[in-house]
């Protein structure tokens, strides 16, 4: 469905073909000003999703809000590239925003356990609510990246905030009403790659993965910080729908 048809669908609770098929059924008080309230906000940047409460992801309905990041088609490439290195019994998801990942994961990885971090409270609490949604079992936990972790894993799974800090501010206005601190990764957006490469390795079981999305024209840089730990090899580099260097695969060494 188009966007047109995603709100008016939503706001008359009915699907797409009763939507043409009643076409010439008028509107009540209350559902004309719940349009135009929802076409207003849409007008004004508000991203669909936000306005629905909903997004889908990985096959998956999502719970959406102003708290988590929208999940993106592009994400899917991290999740299916997680899927084909998948071993062990343990997956951390480290900065789970609305939980897309660690759902997508428990969904399809029935045998492995899966954790999730956050550093906002707001977010756990939507991601919580996306694991009742989609039946699965995922040990939530708050922490600013590794801080408040005590376990290791067999394979580490993120998508960090990139967007440079100077570029938070040109992002289309749909972007702009995502939580900032969901996109901003610093002064050249590289802040948090630095940190999660570094710091995995205590988490990480030996020969352990770390698997990570990166934005565009970050992969020379975040080689560099792959390099100077010197714990890494890079096992793979994914390109996206639109051949940008989208996800890198990494495997602890001694």
């Amino acid at each position: 469905m188009n966007e047109a048809e995603l709100l008016f669908t939503h706001v008359l609770g009915c699907d797409r073909l009763s939507l043409y098929m009643d076409k010439d059924k008028l509107l009540d008080e209350d559902q004309a000003a719940t349009i135009c309230n929802v076409l207003k906000k849409r007008a004004q940047g508000e991203p669909i999703q936000y306005i629905l409460g909903r997004g889908d992801f990985f096959g998956l309905e999502f719970k959406v809000n102003k708290n988590v990041l929208i999940p993106r088609p592009e994400t899917e490439i991290l999740v299916e590239t997680v899927l084909r290195y998948a071993k062990g019994d343990s997956i951390l998801d480290l900065g789970t925003g609305s939980g897309c990942i660690a759902v997508a994961l428990a969904k399809s990885l029935k045998n492995i356990k899966v954790d999730a971090a956050d550093i906002s409270s707001a977010a756990l609490n939507t991601a919580r609510t996306n694991a009742n949604l989609n039946c699965v079992d995922i040990n939530f936990i708050e922490s600013d990246l590794f801080n408040n972790l005590v376990n290791t894993y067999d394979l580490i799974v993120s998508n960090p905030p990139y967007i440079s800090s100077a570029e938070i501010k040109k992002l289309a206005p749909e972007v702009q009403c995502e939580p900032k601190i969901a996109l901003d990764g610093g002064r050249e957006g590289l802040d948090f790659y630095s940190r999660i490469i570094r710091d995995s390795l205590k988490y990480l079981k030996d020969s352990g993965y770390l698997i990570f999305e990166i934005g565009f024209g970050q992969l020379d840089r975040i080689k560099e910080f792959i390099l100077d730990s010197g714990k890494f090899k890079i096992l793979e580099i994914i390109k996206d729908y639109n051949s940008i260097d989208r996800v890198i695969v990494l495997r602890k060494v001694d």
